[in-house]
């Protein structure tokens, strides 16, 4: 439950800095400052690996509203949704410590949008995750990427992703919903 509370905090900060001025441009770095609170904590006493995937949700949510970006997808009726995620730790978190979640769309391919995320302490990476995304319309069915792209806006040259991303996605990737998907173990 806690982290509910955490994004509801997320949503209200962002709204009010991007309502001060301080907003990010689409492409640009979004970051918050967090702090490792006891409920993020696993028996070992680091943040759980699984309080990362959450704790960049809240770095999205705030890429999101304070570029503008929730506004148009919630005015077209979009939302986001993850479809597959990657994450490399190097260093652990601890209780109370602060760090910085950094965020930033690193570009597209044919069916959805990448974003890269770490976690910072003072200009250090600890984890970095990498996060394909797509939006869904409320009345039902995807956003293509040229819907994407059409109502954000054209994407600078040089915003792109590398191969490897590509070839990851195509290789973790589950089958449509619309397809079977049993549980067969080999």
């Amino acid at each position: 439950m806690h982290m509910m509370f955490r994004t509801m905090l997320i949503f209200w900060l962002a709204r009010r800095r991007k309502n001060r001025g301080r907003t990010v441009g689409h492409y640009d770095v979004g970051r918050i400052r967090l702090t490792v609170l006891p409920t993020d904590l696993d028996l070992l006493g680091h943040m759980n690996n699984g309080v990362y995937l959450s704790i960049f949700d809240l770095g999205r949510f705030d890429l999101l509203i304070r570029s503008g970006l929730w506004d148009i997808f919630d005015g077209l009726g979009w939302y986001p949704v993850v479809n597959n995620e990657t994450i490399s730790f190097r260093k652990s978190l601890r209780l109370w410590q602060r760090f910085t979640v950094e965020s930033r769309v690193i570009g597209f391919d044919d069916r959805a949008v990448y974003i890269e995320q770490r976690v910072v302490v003072k200009g250090e990476v600890y984890t970095k995750a990498i996060v394909r995304g797509r939006f869904l319309k409320k009345t039902g069915g995807v956003v293509s990427v040229d819907e994407l792209i059409e109502a954000i806006g054209a994407v600078p040259d040089g915003v792109r992703i590398e191969e490897w991303m590509v070839r990851w996605a195509d290789e973790v990737s589950l089958p449509s919903t619309k397809s079977p998907a049993p549980s067969v173990w080999p």
